[in-house]
């Protein structure tokens, strides 16, 4: 059957959850690996999957290592171009995450053949192609299958300095939380996904989660700047959980300090939620203390897992000024301190 490419499709029908939200839930995941076979792991392997690090960096000499890295998922908005774009950038996002610099890609594309126009399919490749260029760097190759949904993604191959790695568990006692971008890219998805997001919030949707992280690769070389990750389907809990868990350290957040997408709380307050939400919540809310006065909805703000999420970087308090600078010289107006880590029992505490 040939589908016409006049046909009005909707790629987010296709896919039962949208971008990172098709994440396993966090305590499902640990519950498929908790009996996977260890193997004797290489010197070289500066990052593997001990921490739950955004990716493996490989020790090449004494000034390369090399991270590699992949993401993919189902389509979170209907536009195909758009669709293509934000599976990339998120992709590359890791690269950065580690303080690296990205040198090449290959593509993964599942598609429903008979479901979808080829031309869609080509403009969701070509958006993919598109985001590549303004990181600077090839798609090289790839591999496609004919899927039952719509399906898009990156591997990514970057190089970093190996003693400028920034991993997710270096954080420091003292150091002050910066976010790079604002919340809310699950629950934009679910208000589209019910045709209830107006134009001007996509376009702030798209803004977010196409621009490339780029600042990550200028923080690798700060000395003041300890641990970095990026936030993405898990929600901001479940990220600086992580980092929370692999520095040994206790994290605070306040909560009229994070930023958030234009619109995303009222969207919230009107129930236009992700399941994901409470799979996160579920999986590691026992170790998060939330003040009497964090409502449901806030909790679902945390938890709202982001599709091509900003950074999240713990640096020294001495360096705020200039990483935050940083940021808004690469156009990252929204980036804000959000709270800080200490000695203390391994866990987030979230205040007002």
């Amino acid at each position: 059957m040939t589908v016409s490419a006049n046909q009005k499709i909707k790629l987010t029908s296709f896919s039962h959850g949208g971008g990172c939200g098709c994440k396993i839930a966090p305590g499902i995941l640990a519950e498929i690996l908790k009996n996977s076979n260890g193997f004797p792991v290489p010197k070289e392997l500066m990052v593997g999957i001990e921490t739950a690090d955004d990716a493996a960096v490989y020790r090449l000499n004494d000034e390369q290592a090399l991270i590699a890295t992949t993401d993919f998922f189902m389509p979170i908005v209907d536009d195909p171009y758009d669709f293509g774009r934000i599976a990339a950038t998120n992709a590359i996002s890791d690269v950065y995450a580690m303080g690296g610099t990205p040198i090449m890609a290959l593509a993964l594309v599942g598609m429903p053949i008979h479901k979808l126009p080829i031309e869609m399919i080509g403009q969701i490749i070509r958006g993919g192609e598109s985001v590549c260029a303004k990181a600077g760097i090839p798609i090289a190759g790839g591999h496609t299958i004919d899927s039952v949904e719509p399906i898009y993604g990156l591997v990514v191959l970057g190089l970093v300095h190996p003693s400028k790695v920034k991993r997710n568990a270096d954080a420091l006692a003292g150091d002050i939380l910066i976010l790079g971008k604002p919340l809310g890219v699950g629950i934009m998805s679910a208000a589209l996904k019910n045709g209830a997001l107006d134009a001007e919030s996509y376009a702030a949707m798209i803004a977010n989660t196409t621009q490339l992280n780029k600042p990550g690769q200028t923080l690798s070389g700060l000395p003041e700047v300890h641990a970095m990750t990026d936030v993405t389907g898990f929600g901001l809990l479940g990220h600086l959980l992580e980092l929370a868990r692999g520095s040994g350290l206790h994290a605070k957040l306040h909560m009229s300090h994070i930023p958030f997408l234009p619109g995303v709380q009222q969207l919230a307050e009107n129930g236009f939620v992700t399941g994901a939400s409470d799979r996160n919540w579920a999986a590691y809310g026992h170790d998060v203390s939330l003040a009497d006065v964090i409502t449901p909805t806030q909790k679902m703000l945390l938890t709202d897992p982001q599709t091509s999420g900003g950074l999240l970087v713990s640096c020294a308090r001495e360096a705020v000024e200039k990483v935050l600078a940083l940021f808004a010289s690469e156009g990252f107006l929204h980036a804000a301190v959000i709270g800080e880590m200490s000695v203390g029992a391994t866990g987030i505490e979230v205040s007002a």
